[in-house]
């Protein structure tokens, strides 16, 4: 019996052995899936890139808002202080004494300085870029002296002298236009002409490269009257000739007639300061409303 069981077990089939299994190979991407996923990552970029642009030029435009409203203020504070504007008034030909010749106010423009426009950078001392093809806009005040805004910021941010001419002193030399040592105006110092912010040059530009533009009251009227906001052709209201645009007044004489400046009719800010900006676009228009066109976008103080 036991012999039959040996001889049973010994002639039983042995089970097969079950095959060896490896590791199962991935399937890669094929080449149609693969384009799929570039064109998904392509719509996605082309959608967000656009978005990304406004949210920056938003910021940008906060900063302006923000920056002008600093200078106004700063300039404010300072006349509180001294009684006086933080402005050149030594020798014959300053903006003192050119307001004082002309009856007028003071425009820091931009004199001594580079603009840039859409396609780069304009020439020194060409002004901005306008929509006229490659006509370029000065801003200027009247008279012969001509200067930018470094001379205001040396005054406010109490400089010597400036970078890019250490040997050349501003009109605060010695500290003569802030004695106290003040600095009225939190600025960022750029390291560069071409940056945000004041330069080596003195220069406070805007978030764009450009300079702000700064008016001062030098006529002591109590009144803004700058240099190109002052024009008919920008701030007169179209639906009222008596009015003007952003907040601009029609300047009057002392039994309210209107008073014509040198046989035009100009417009000034109910304020001792005006400052603005080109805006984003980099251009201004002296043919436009100053809420139309290149004038549309531009960041003003008194708005």
């Amino acid at each position: 019996m036991k012999y039959l069981a040996s001889l049973h077990s010994c002639s039983a089939p042995a089970r097969p052995r079950a095959p060896h299994r490896g590791r199962r190979s991935r399937r890669g991407f094929t080449l149609i899936e693969l384009l799929v996923v570039i064109a998904i990552i392509a719509i996605l970029a082309a959608l967000l890139l656009p978005a990304l642009a406004r949210v920056k030029v938003q910021a940008q435009v906060k900063k302006a808002h923000l920056d002008v409203g600093s200078i106004a203020n700063a300039i404010h504070t300072y006349e509180a202080d001294y009684s006086k504007f933080p402005v050149s008034s030594a020798g014959t030909i300053s903006a003192l004494s050119e307001a004082a010749r002309q009856g007028e106010d003071f425009t820091y423009g931009t004199k001594g300085v580079s603009c840039v426009g859409p396609s780069g950078p304009n020439g020194m001392d060409q002004g901005f870029s306008t929509p006229a093809g490659g006509a370029l806009q000065k801003v200027e005040a009247m008279g012969s002296y001509q200067t930018n805004n470094a001379e205001v910021m040396a005054v406010l941010l109490d400089v010597e002298s400036w970078p890019n001419s250490p040997s050349q002193p501003t009109i605060n030399k010695g500290h003569v236009k802030n004695p106290n040592k003040t600095r009225y105006l939190n600025a960022t110092m750029a390291g560069n002409n071409e940056m945000p912010g004041v330069g080596t040059d003195g220069t406070y530009r805007d978030p764009w490269g450009n300079p702000y533009i700064i008016t001062i009251d030098l006529n002591f009227d109590d009144k803004a009257r700058d240099a190109f906001y002052c024009q008919q052709a920008v701030s007169e209201d179209p639906a009222d000739a008596n009015k003007g645009l952003n907040g601009l007044i029609l300047k009057r004489d002392s039994n309210g007639n209107p008073a014509p400046v040198n046989g035009r009719r100009v417009f000034e800010a109910n304020a001792p300061v005006m400052v603005w900006s080109a805006g984003p676009d980099t251009r201004i228009d002296p043919h436009a409303k100053a809420t139309q066109g290149a004038n549309k976008d531009n960041v003003v103080s008194w708005k």
